[in-house]
């Protein structure tokens, strides 16, 4: 079950409250979980049981996505805007520097909260941000279809489609390799976030110009990407790489953009493995 927390940020119009929806499990050291674009917390529902018996695990709905209400008005869905309100967040649970866990935005988010040095060690899955201007322009452009597919399909058509494998493969194929291993009820859910969010238009606009071109020195940084990625294409961890020397760079083979459902033992195995 979910929790909430309140807590003040800055804003352009002064001090403000944010409102972050989260659940938390296990013990040890803190690790933050931050899913992708439309998607919410329960992204990483496969492994956060296997990742909770060694890690304090804090799965995050981030603002305007999942249970999570819109940021405040004034308040930039971009880097700027979002990476002060996680920190501030960090604040009001008490997490001093905890590792964080990003998957396409999330991981986007991961390493930009590594460069600002709020982080202990950064896992980024498939991190967005390594594009070319054509990749990116083709990502944005399913990521449109996929939620203009969520906004028109009536609940009882979802639920129909989700009964089946076919159905499921119709609905969340574009991100999981294997999605006919998500339950129904899941894909049921994630439709239903894709087509509530508040934050993912204003997302997409921030998201035009992004490109994450700072080397991470003194944070250690795991880039992952899963070979049968249709999204965001597996040639840009090579430049991850490049931008960041000194980050493991780990294939996840067989799995699709969210690979969390794909292969839960590799994925749990990489991120324990790179929070030790």
């Amino acid at each position: 079950m979910a929790d909430t927390v309140v807590f003040p940020i800055d804003t352009p119009a002064g001090r403000r409250t944010a409102k972050v929806s989260y659940e938390r499990l296990g013990g040890g050291e803190p690790l933050v979980l931050l899913h992708g674009i439309g998607h919410h917390l329960q992204a990483w529902d496969p492994v956060a049981g296997i990742l909770a018996a060694e890690r304090d695990v804090i799965a995050v709905d981030l603002p305007g996505f999942g249970d999570s209400p819109a940021l405040p008005d004034g308040v930039a869905y971009d880097l700027r805007g979002v990476v002060p309100v996680l920190g501030a967040l960090f604040e009001a649970l008490d997490l001093d520097r905890p590792h964080v866990v990003g998957n396409s935005l999330g991981g986007l988010l991961a390493l930009q909260l590594a460069h600002e040095k709020l982080v202990r060690s950064t896992t980024a899955i498939s991190p967005a941000g390594f594009w070319t201007a054509g990749e990116r322009r083709y990502a944005f452009g399913v990521l449109r279809g996929m939620k203009r597919g969520a906004d028109s399909l009536p609940p009882q058509a979802v639920a129909r489609l989700a009964r089946t494998a076919a159905g499921r493969a119709a609905l969340a194929g574009t991100i999981y390799a294997r999605p006919g291993r998500r339950s129904p009820d899941a894909v049921m859910a994630e439709t239903r976030a894709l087509r509530e969010c508040t934050g993912f238009a204003p997302t997409l606009e921030a998201g035009r110009d992004v490109l994450f071109t700072h080397d991470i020195a003194d944070v250690p940084v795991t880039v992952a990407w899963g070979t049968r990625d249709r999204l965001l294409l597996r040639r840009q961890g090579v430049r991850a790489k490049k931008v960041i020397p000194g980050a493991r760079l780990v294939r996840l083979p067989g799995c699709g953009h969210v690979p969390m459902n794909d292969d839960p033992a590799l994925v749990a195995r990489v991120i324990l493995d790179a929070t030790r």
